[in-house]
């Protein structure tokens, strides 16, 4: 196999929420008089993330909502994560604890494997490194932002090419910046529908990375760590 780009999603898969989202969540939880579990966070954040990429999915994806239909949506995410950590909660009360979850002040992290993952690719392999995001923001403001410039070759957001994953317009704008056909290029993302199924929907070989072992499909490459699309490329690439 012939493999000219590695593609990486950024959320899950390169960054993460700082606080971990989980921290946030039993914080803003705690105050309703509920006491998650770690586990049971990370579950229902898996339900919950499945659920929005089924919008992004469909004609009306999270970049077309706004004011009540997006407070609505996030109800909706609220109550699958409250779900998974065994609260059983209406979306009134799902509503008032995103909004407590919304008060609570974060940013944006990078993975511990990332950097030195990115790097080992850049110094092993001749291959175009690329980030795709559904993420709101341009992708050098992200790039920057995150301290990622130095490993990457090149970001594409959902934001720019007016199209969320799983849709091809964002994969094949990624293929185009890389210079490379479907086949030579490799999708690492948490998502099964974003990144496997988006992927795939294009014709490039999807990775799917479940960090917390939390995600059942077992229809592709599933990894989990980056360090392991080390081991795929010295395989693929040979």
């Amino acid at each position: 196999m012939v493999i000219k780009a590695v593609f990486f999603d950024f959320y899950g898969t390169l960054g993460h929420f700082f606080p971990p989202r989980e921290e946030i969540q039993t914080e803003a939880i705690s105050s309703f008089g509920f006491s998650p579990t770690r586990r049971g966070l990370v579950e229902g954040y898996a339900n919950a993330d499945a659920f929005m990429a089924e919008v992004n999915a469909s004609d009306w994806p999270m970049s077309q909502r706004h004011g009540d239909d997006r407070l609505q949506f996030f109800a909706e995410y609220e109550r699958l994560i409250l779900r998974g950590a065994n609260i059983n909660a209406d979306l009134e009360l799902a509503s008032r604890i995103w909004q407590k979850v919304q008060e609570i002040p974060y940013g944006l992290a990078l993975f511990d494997d990332c950097t030195p993952v990115l790097d080992m690719i850049r110094q092993q392999y001749n291959v175009s490194i690329g980030m795709i995001s559904n993420i709101g923001r341009s992708g050098k403001e992200l790039t920057e932002d995150m301290g990622l410039t130095p490993y990457l070759d090149f970001t594409v957001t959902s934001q720019e090419v007016g199209s969320n994953k799983p849709h091809p317009p964002i994969f094949l704008t990624a293929l185009e910046c890389a210079g490379a056909e479907p086949n030579e290029a490799i999708h690492v993302g948490d998502s099964y529908l974003s990144d496997v199924q988006g992927a795939r929907g294009v014709g490039i070989n999807p990775v799917l990375l479940d960090r917390e072992g939390v995600i059942l499909e077992e229809d592709c490459v599933k990894i989990g760590g980056l360090v392991e699309v080390l081991e795929l490329l010295a395989t693929w690439c040979h």
